[in-house]
């Protein structure tokens, strides 16, 4: 066979591969809009098509990875860009309310109680101001305004794409914690949830401070064993 030959029966090799695997594309689309609501199906299957395309010219059976796992991995990365690139409000923003995020847990773990955002914007003006342009630079979907009022504001503590990894990790999480006893159960509820210290846990469960700490560093043991990091 001619090296002309041969780099047409490549092209059509490539293509006939690309094509093979379109339907995984639209399968991942699917997947990311349910986790991601404010994004577009075709703008996922355009984002996962380029993704498609590199991972069918890049890749090396010879590493041991299967073709369609390969394409999967590199389809969802292109489609979490794509949200990214999307998103309107600023990373500088969405960096300051992940910060604050992470002092709210900080400080709770010292004073037992979770503080809520109005308390840290009275003295961060800066976190006050990025949450503000946050609610401005994103866009309402029907379901939200029909479930919170027209004037709600969502939570936007995190990008587009950071928000779909972390609903798919919550759902994870969720069935994980569904597979501890029911005592270690209700104490993350009470904790986590209704924001009660371990001492009033201990109250109102009638057992000592120091069993329900035990208890408690033993279900997050035995979560962080469950689900993968």
């Amino acid at each position: 066979m001619s090296d002309a030959a041969a780099a047409t029966a490549a092209r059509g090799d490539r293509e006939t591969t690309i094509r093979a695997l379109f339907p995984l594309v639209r399968q991942v689309a699917r997947r990311v809009a349910r986790l991601a609501h404010m994004s577009e199906l075709d703008d996922l299957v355009g984002d996962g098509c380029i993704g498609l395309i590199r991972a069918v010219d890049s890749y090396d059976p010879a590493r041991g990875t299967a073709l369609e796992s390969y394409a999967r991995r590199l389809i969802s990365g292109a489609m979490l860009n794509g949200l990214r690139r999307r998103d309107p409000v600023s990373e500088r923003v969405r960096r300051t309310i992940r910060r604050a995020e992470e002092r709210r847990y900080a400080l709770a773990q010292e004073i037992g109680t979770l503080p809520s955002f109005a308390e840290l914007e009275r003295v961060d003006p800066d976190l006050r101001r990025a949450r503000a342009a946050a609610a401005e630079g994103s866009v309402l979907s029907l379901d939200a305004a029909r479930s919170s009022g027209r004037d709600a504001i969502p939570d936007l503590s995190a990008e587009p794409a950071r928000r779909t990894l972390a609903r798919a990790r919550s759902r994870e999480l969720r069935e994980a914690i569904a597979l501890l006893p029911e005592r270690q159960q209700r104490i993350l509820a009470l904790h986590y949830v209704r924001d009660l210290s371990l001492h009033a846990i201990g109250r109102a469960l009638a057992v000592s401070p120091q069993r329900i700490s035990q208890l408690h560093l033993l279900a997050l043991a035995r979560l962080r064993h469950t689900v993968a990091p």
